[in-house]
């Protein structure tokens, strides 16, 4: 199956075995799952390059101070027990808060429901990540929060 986002026409490859997340609200900091249980992939020991492509249907910023930030983490261990670094991440959420966050960078336009891509690779500082999991680190006054899907594409 192939996803069009009809805004830049980029199209994504959905493999289920790269399936990251399915479905289902997050209001508190977590791993990603599908089928209720933890999603690694094994993305084997040479370098890994890809796209993480979120489709995000519900996002909570009615606080005005909600910021979910997507990260891909990568490690050593298949159970992520040791050796765990974020290889990528992207924040959302509220615009001001996401500024005040990064050092008052100056963002400030809100965050909504839609189509996000965080590009990533399994390499950092020399050293390649067999294995990647998503995470979601949420920060704020959390009512209801975010509802997403991810999958990884192969660059």
């Amino acid at each position: 199956m192939t996803y069009t986002a009809a805004k830049h026409r980029a199209s994504y490859t959905y493999d289920a075995d790269l399936e990251m997340k399915d479905a289902g609200l997050i209001a508190a900091d977590a791993a990603w799952g599908v089928g209720g249980t933890a999603r690694v992939l094994d993305v084997g020991t040479g370098r890994f390059c890809g796209k993480c492509v979120l489709d995000v249907s519900a996002m909570e910023i009615a606080s005005g101070d909600e910021r979910y930030t997507f990260i891909i983490q990568g490690s050593s261990s298949p159970t992520f027990a040791s050796d765990i670094v974020i290889l990528a991440a992207l924040p959302v959420g509220d615009g001001s808060t996401i500024g005040t966050a990064f050092g008052g960078s100056g963002v400030d336009v809100d965050d909504l429901a839609g189509r996000y891509v965080l590009p990533f690779t399994n390499e950092r500082n020399n050293t390649y990540y067999r294995y990647i999991r998503g995470w979601t680190d949420v920060a704020g006054s959390i009512a209801s929060g975010i509802n997403f899907t991810a999958f990884v594409a192969k660059d």
